[in-house]
């Protein structure tokens, strides 16, 4: 739940102008519910035409209490529902007109690779969203992701479309190529954690081919803390090195 900016004792109501935000008083109430907002994906949004923040005479940025829900509702709607902005521009547009409008389907947009979908509800598979849903997800162009998919940083399934797992990839990409890290960077950090993918089936190989059912299924379960523990152990040995370089 987003924190609404009140006026203090004895000011009485606050009108829209005294409670404009900067954009970093934005960011830091976007943070509570959405962790990695940055100023940039807020600019980003800004300039795809999802909010129209006032501007000082300066030239400041001003956000108003319903700019601030519009960007959460935003946010909310790239991560639970992978739509691409322009139908998320779209559908706000026509609440913000007093239609009944309801929320699109990311399917209803654009097929899945192998046109699968849940033909009661009409919304994509959970399971895998299309290749334009992943672009608009990730912010990126169609050559970007051609790219990526060169170096093997992301790939489609087997049964087409992209997973949850794939888009946070591309997230992270994306994020780390504002940087300046290129896809022929983190090939290695792929290469990695195709390794210690590797020693994780190694440990639940036999778990898996066990005659009881219960220790198969346990198999999943320890494949799962493994692979946390991997990840800590991986940001452990990250920061050790950085500490190391820095001092």
């Amino acid at each position: 739940m987003l924190r609404t900016p009140t006026g203090g004792a004895g000011h009485g109501t606050a009108t829209a102008d005294d409670r404009a935000m900067s954009i970093g008083a934005v960011l830091l109430q976007l943070r509570d519910e959405f962790p990695e907002v940055t100023i940039s994906k807020i600019r980003f949004l800004e300039a795809e035409g999802l909010v129209e923040p006032q501007r000082t005479p300066s030239g400041y940025r001003k956000f108003r209490p319903d700019d601030v829900e519009r960007l959460a509702q935003v946010l909310r709607m790239q991560r639970d529902h992978y739509l691409p902005l322009k139908v998320i521009r779209e559908h706000l547009d026509a609440l913000a007109r007093g239609e009944q409008a309801s929320l699109p389907s990311a399917g209803g947009q654009r097929d899945l690779a192998d046109g699968s979908s849940d033909a009661g509800s009409g919304r994509a598979t959970a399971a895998r969203i299309g290749r334009a849903e992943l672009l608009a997800a990730a912010e990126v162009t169609e050559s970007e992701l051609e790219e990526w998919e060169s170096y093997g940083l992301v790939a489609p399934t087997a049964e087409g479309g992209y997973d949850a797992e794939t888009v946070t990839v591309a997230k992270l990409v994306a994020d780390l190529g504002r940087f300046g890290l290129e896809p022929r960077h983190l090939r290695a950090m792929r290469g990695a954690a195709e390794r210690e993918a590797g020693l994780i089936e190694q440990v639940v190989a036999p778990l898996r081919r066990h005659r009881n059912p219960q220790t198969r299924a346990h198999a999943e379960a320890t494949a799962k803390e493994l692979a946390e523990l991997s990840v800590r152990l991986h940001s452990a040995f990250v920061q050790t090195a950085l500490r190391i370089r820095l001092h």
